[in-house]
């Protein structure tokens, strides 16, 4: 077993990296540039040993004994509030098969995206500090175990995110940054509000005995920790809880993006610099999947029950309507974002299934999700740099100029399409195989199946307008693609071609915690039971 706090360092590693930044001068920037390079890729050395040393049998929903690499003490506690009782919050770090991938994929991701940043000229020391604070806000969110330490976590990745793209955007930066402001502090005022109501609602039991109000996700996973009179206490149901799980789910939806609140998305996603953008659509939007499979779902299992319907039906919506309007763009930034809200609409028709196959295909498809479209729009990024126009129409030919580019795109392209050998189509058959074999989601899976072809029909219509067809005499000066860029491609191509071929690299992972966390919500007490909760 690992010797030392390796979630915590981990998480915090960037934070540390970001003062050790603040000693540089500004005039040094490649020094600045390898010390962040330094970091993330030490990151993803601390993933692999997280990976290399993970239980794959270990799995639960609210014993702590079911979660890995745990490190807990009390971080605040407060006694003598008549009225409120003790406050407590720990310091609580653990994972399992819902978040390991995540870590993973955060890392990853995180270490593509400073590569992408080489070329970043404007304010280079600010920018990079920032990147590094956002990168513990997206880590910490999946290590995460207390929901007050959650919180903070999902509320520190708004503000240098907001700066990230407010800085060193497009030319309406200003106000796409606003807008992603705006919209995910309104989805937080939602999830701070349930918190609230969910400290009040649930009690934990101390060594000495003393019960306490506390912030403890596991605790408020468990029927045995709620307060009878919790106006939101498992042991008494009622509209509140509902209420409270929607505010909730809405929060979460919001960073997805579900329809209809995905209006943000476009606009951040065009304005942003390429490795924001690669961050935004890598991470960021898995953030909303992952707090409602962590949070809702086992807090809330009855109401998720009662609206598996209604959330594979804002799926089906996010699978059609991202890939209708995906089919009408002339910007290829801008077709890539609305191909992301088609294909996080998987993610939830996957959920609502409840199944082991919907929810395991759901999070392999947030982890493929997160590659695919990282390495998409590093490819925009690429055609951008050199030819600073992102037209469709714009190009042709390009394959006989950027042979090695477009070789890239093809594995990028496909993959995304869903073809055989590729991670993303493994990911999606295992959602329409769970969604398919259940009554509630059958017909929405059916008529979800219509993404996949319009899918196709963007990817490849794209593919056949930039680089197939007589060469644009204004690009045949453009250069391949160069070392920095093959150091980007390369691991994304492999890791979706080595899922494609072996998934069970990662379903193997994700599996137990599935099982166990689908038998809980779908109020399966005996297999419950023979796991051990």
């Amino acid at each position: 077993m690992i010797g030392f706090p390796i979630l915590s360092l981990i998480t915090f590693l960037p934070i540390i990296g970001m003062i050790l930044l603040l000693f540089i001068p500004k005039e040094q920037s490649k020094s600045i540039k390898y010390l962040t390079l330094a970091i993330t890729a030490v990151q993803v050395v601390l993933a692999i040993i997280l990976l290399a040393n993970y239980n794959y049998n270990a799995a639960g929903v609210y014993e702590e004994k079911s979660f890995q690499f745990i490190e807990k003490f009390r971080w605040i506690y407060i006694t003598g509030i008549s009225w409120l009782g003790n406050v407590k919050v720990d310091y609580f770090l653990g994972i399992d098969g819902l978040s390991m991938p995540m870590v993973l994929l955060t890392a990853i991701v995180s270490f593509i995206a400073t590569i992408s940043s080489w070329n970043i000229e404007k304010s280079v020391k600010g920018y990079f500090a920032l990147f590094l604070l956002l990168d513990t806000g997206m880590m910490g969110v999946f290590v995460a175990l207390d929901f007050f330490l959650f919180y903070i976590f999902w509320e520190l990745m708004l503000l240098p995110m907001y700066f990230l793209i407010g800085i060193w955007g497009g030319p309406r930066k200003e106000y796409a940054a606003i807008k992603f402001f705006i919209y995910t502090l309104f989805g937080s005022i939602f999830i701070l509000l349930t918190m609230i109501g969910l400290y009040f609602s649930t009690t934990e039991v101390l060594a000495d005995g003393t019960r306490v109000l506390t912030f403890n996700l596991l605790a408020m996973m468990n029927p045995a920790n709620s307060t009878p009179d919790g106006i939101l206490s498992i042991a008494n149901p009622n509209n509140l809880r509902f209420i409270a799980y929607i505010a909730m789910f809405v929060g979460f939806a919001i960073k997805i993006p579900m329809f209809p609140f995905h209006t943000w998305l476009p606009d951040a996603h065009v304005e942003a610099p390429t490795p924001i953008s690669v961050i935004l659509a890598g991470v960021l939007l898995k953030m909303g999947t992952y707090g409602i499979l962590r949070i809702n779902y086992p807090i809330f299992p009855e109401i998720t029950r009662q609206l598996m319907w209604w959330i594979g039906l804002f799926g089906m919506i996010n699978i059609i309507y991202g890939a209708l309007v995906a089919l009408a763009q002339k910007d290829f930034k801008k077709l890539i974002a609305y191909s992301s809200v088609s294909h996080m609409g998987y993610v939830l028709l996957g959920m609502a299934s409840l199944t082991t196959a919907g929810v395991n295909g759901a999070i392999f498809q947030m982890f493929n999700h997160g590659t695919i479209t990282a390495m998409l729009f590093l490819i925009v990024g690429v055609v951008y740099d050199r030819a600073h126009t992102r037209g469709l129409y714009d190009f042709g030919g390009l394959a006989t100029q950027m042979p090695v580019y477009t070789g890239f795109v093809t594995v990028a392209f496909f993959a995304a399409i869903g073809l055989p050998s590729m991670s993303g189509f493994i990911s999606e058959a295992l959602v329409f195989v769970g969604s398919f074999g259940v009554e509630t989601t059958r017909v929405l899976a059916m008529i979800s199946t219509l993404g996949i072809l319009l899918g196709a029909g963007y990817m490849l219509w794209t593919l056949q307008r930039i680089f197939f067809g007589p060469l644009n005499e204004k690009w045949n000066t453009l250069l391949d693609v160069d070392k920095r860029e093959l150091a980007m491609f390369i691991p994304l191509s492999i890791i979706i071609i080595f899922l494609g071929v072996y998934p069970s690299a990662m379903l193997n992972i994700m599996n137990t915690s599935v099982n166990t966390l689908v038998n809980f919500v779908s109020g399966n007490i005996n297999s419950i039971t023979q796991n051990g909760f």
